[in-house]
């Protein structure tokens, strides 16, 4: 405040503003960017609980399986398991998330916006 009372503004010029021309060409993509990347972080989130549940019943069947030959119910030829599972394991290495990828990406105008709201879903501690 001065002396006689009256408060003196300091204009601060803090960033340019963008180009008019930006803000008009982005405004028709912002609902298809905010709908993907929605829709990416919605499908991560799910991915990610149902990757736990597989993995959660994969390990509930390993141990009935174990219960089971312990008690000499059954016997079971892990060699045989290990040779059945290892050819769609390294396939699934291999093409697995192109193929996932090519998916859920498919006929996506935001697919860009998908694919990063995915990543954040997959990422989230949801």
């Amino acid at each position: 405040m001065s002396a006689t009372g009256s408060t003196t503004l300091l204009h601060v010029n803090a960033a340019a503003p963008a180009p008019a021309g930006f803000a008009d060409a982005l405004k028709p993509l912002l609902p298809d960017l905010s709908v993907g990347a929605l829709l990416g972080f919605a499908t991560g989130v799910a991915l990610k609980h149902i990757g736990r549940w597989a993995l959660v019943g994969l390990g509930l069947l390993f141990i009935t399986l174990q219960v089971l030959a312990y008690f000499d119910l059954v016997s079971v030829n892990w060699l045989r398991v290990q040779a059945l599972a290892e050819p769609w394991l390294a396939q699934g290495r291999e093409n697995g998330g192109a193929w996932l990828t090519r998916i859920l990406t498919a006929n996506l105008p935001f697919a860009g916006a998908f694919t990063a709201g995915l990543l954040l879903g997959l990422r989230a501690r949801v």
